[in-house]
Order: C-alpha cells, then structure tokens, then sequence
C-alpha cells in the first residue's frame, strides 16, 4: 500500500500513488511529522492559493509569539534575512510594491526580445552534446540554459557566474521538508557569501548603470519608489533560483519521462508542432515543484475540518496535478492533451512571474534537441535527488547515437 512518506526512497521515485490515497482520504489531513496540514486536491489547492486567508508570511501581521510560533535560531538569521526580503515570502503591500517593480523586466514584449538569445544558447549547448556524442543532459544543457538567461538579466558577467548554481542549490535546501542542520548551515553560508557578491555589485552598478534588471532597480530606488538595498539583493536571488530551478527540473523530469513512454517521444519526434503541449504535459506529469506552503492567518474550514489560526498548509502540487477530477486518465503522459490546467506555476498573487520566460526556455531546448539529436537515447537509469519538494534528477546521462 503507497504511503505518504517524503523521506522514503520509494515514494521520492513514484509519490503519484501515495497522492492517490490522499485523496481519497479526504480534502486536508494532518501530517504530524511536519506539523502540516495536507491537502491533495486540485480544486482546494487551487482555491487556497487565491485564498487571502492564508499567506506566505505571517509576520507583516503577526509577531512569531502571537502567531504560537518560534522564531528561527539566531545561526540561521542571514537565510531568514536573504529569504523573507524576496516577494515571494511577502504579502501586501510589500510584495505588491516589489512586484510591480520587477514585473517591468517580465513583460510580454521584453520575454518575446529574449527568445532569440535563449534559442540560439539552446542551440549551442545541444551542438555541444552532439559533438561529444552524448552526455549528462542536466549538466550540459539543462541547467547552463537558464541560469545563463536569468544571469544576463541580472548583469551578472559571464566570468562571475561559476557560483550561482551551488549557492542557489545550497540555499534551495531549506525549502525540503524539515531540513537538517548541516542542510542550514550550507543554505546560512551561500547565503552570506551572495549577498555580498550581489552588495559589490550593485554598487559597481551605482556608479556604472548597465541595461541590466539590477541597474534598473537601482533607478527605481532613485526615483523614489520604496525600495531597500536588501529588497534588492533578495529579489534578485529569489529570481535566479526560481528562475532556474524549476526549469532545470522541469527539462530532465521530462526527458526521462519521454524515455520511459517511448510511443510518445516517438510522436513528438514526428510532429514537433506538439511541443508546446508536451511542455505543459510533462511540467503536469511530473511536477517540479511538488509542494507549496502557506500559513493560516485567519482560520479556515475544509470539508468540515477547521484548520486554526497558525497552523501550516502544505498545497500538493504534485498531487493536485494528477487528480482525475481534473485530468482524464492523470497517470498517462498525453503529449495531446489538450484541456491541461495544471498549476506548476502556482496561482492567485504569487503566480510565476517568470512563467512566459521559462516557458520559452523549454520550449527552446526540446526544439533543439528534437531538431539536433532525432535518435537521443537514454545511456544508464538515473539517480533521484533525495528530495521531495523541489523534485529533480541528479543527471540524466544521454548518448546521441
């Protein structure tokens, strides 16, 4: 019988059934283990994203005593300063106001001037792969693409950026499901040393403004919209590692998937009109982001159940993207689907704001690799991240053939 237990290596490699008997359990259950309510259901996860009873933080409205809480040891402060400066731990205003600001960088005409960038990159490091006749896919194509994306966006140059993917893993860390010590004292140690990268920075910018989003940052600080060098600094991390981790994930997740389904790599590879299907399909299929937390500020009831005032929501994004309420037949990849309203991207005011571009970087790597290697094969099974919230591979060894 599956079970719910996100440190087993049996559920970390197929959890979709445990999430089966989740909902069938019901719409929110308690998880003594974390001290968190579940819920499974898509029609609840969805609803309790857009729900302003819950929160990301509870602090703009709550001290950590008020709210039955205890605040973080003092060793791990620099990730708690780094982490709850970046909007997508703030609640209004705070977060309306830096959203406003960085959503400049994310419109729909600034993304679609990415596109040539993010397809010819695409290109080079597949020509790559082919040259060396294979290779670790995650290595080679899948996490040089967008760290490299969001990197130019940022300004950060192309000598400086060897770090950026170990300190976003180090601090990524801390979101798993009641991290160890040694998990914090890595995330407490890149955070430290990217915020001083990132203060250095900035100030070379001050004085050598660029067309980069830190210059532009630093102009909105000057012309007066209310916006602190550390707001600066956690947004800018919050946007590489959410920029890059879910696409990363995304890219190897769905390459393995396509392996072990090979009728339908086979119709991709002969109608690559189906990709931007295929990318929704396999964000569904086996979801990057499998949880997503919120707090309850106000309390709630869910299918009679009252969930109180500070208590924690874990929103199951894996689950609730297969649940067959939503989905005809969840557990089967269809590359075809059609009605796929998934919610990897999550909803409500926390919505991806880099969603159209990380669209358009996987879209732009499976064209590539269709286009470039038609008879990619997987060389050796791979290995699982032993983690559960943030779901990945740690690589996926391709040969070209």
């Amino acid at each position: 019988m599956a079970a719910f237990d996100p440190w087993d290596p049996a559920f970390l490699a197929d959890p979709y059934p445990a999430y089966a008997e989740l909902r069938a359990k019901g719409r929110v259950q308690y998880f003594e283990p974390t001290n968190q309510w579940l819920v499974p259901h898509h029609a609840d996860v969805s609803a309790l994203l857009r729900d302003r009873r819950l929160g990301r933080t509870y602090q703009h409205r709550f001290t950590h005593e008020e709210f039955g809480r205890t605040a973080p040891p003092a060793e791990h402060e620099p990730f708690h300063t780094l982490n709850d400066h970046g909007m997508l731990d703030l609640e209004p205003p705070d977060h309306t106001r830096i959203r406003r600001l960085v959503s400049k960088a994310f419109t729909p005409r600034t993304v679609e001037r990415l596109v040539p960038y993010v397809t010819g990159l695409a290109g080079e490091l597949v020509d790559r792969l082919v040259e060396a006749g294979g290779g670790d896919l995650l290595r080679d194509v899948a996490e040089p693409l967008p760290v490299a994306v969001i990197a130019e966006m940022l300004g950060i140059p192309e000598s400086d950026r060897a770090p950026l993917r170990p300190w976003s893993a180090d601090i990524c860390g801390m979101y798993e499901l009641n991290p160890s010590e040694d998990t914090a004292a890595r995330a407490v140690r890149a955070s430290v040393e990217f915020t001083e990268y990132l203060r250095e920075l900035i100030a070379e910018r001050r004085g050598k403004p660029g067309d980069d989003l830190i210059s532009g940052l630093i102009a909105a600080y000057d012309e007066g919209d209310r916006l602190t060098e550390q707001e600066m600094i956690s947004t800018c991390v919050l946007l590489l590692n959410a920029g890059h981790e879910a696409t990363v994930n995304a890219t190897v997740n769905g390459w393995y998937a396509l392996f072990r389904n090979p009728e339908q790599l086979a119709a991709l590879r002969a109608d690559h009109a189906l990709v931007p299907r295929a990318v929704e399909e396999l964000m569904r299929y086996d979801t990057p982001l499998q949880l997503f937390e919120r707090w309850v500020l106000d309390e709630i009831e869910i299918d009679g159940t009252t969930v109180p005032r500070g208590a924690e929501i874990a929103l199951l994004f894996g689950s609730a993207n297969h649940d067959p309420a939503v989905f005809a037949h969840p557990e089967r990849l269809d590359l075809t689907r059609a009605d796929n309203p998934h919610i990897s991207f999550s909803a409500g005011i926390h919505y991806c704001i880099g969603a159209p571009l990380a669209r358009i970087e996987l879209t732009a790597s499976m064209r590539a690799l269709l286009e470039k290697t038609p008879t990619l094969t997987l060389s050796k099974p791979p290995s699982r991240k032993p983690n559960f919230v943030i779901r990945g591979l740690e690589g996926l060894s391709v040969e070209v053939g």
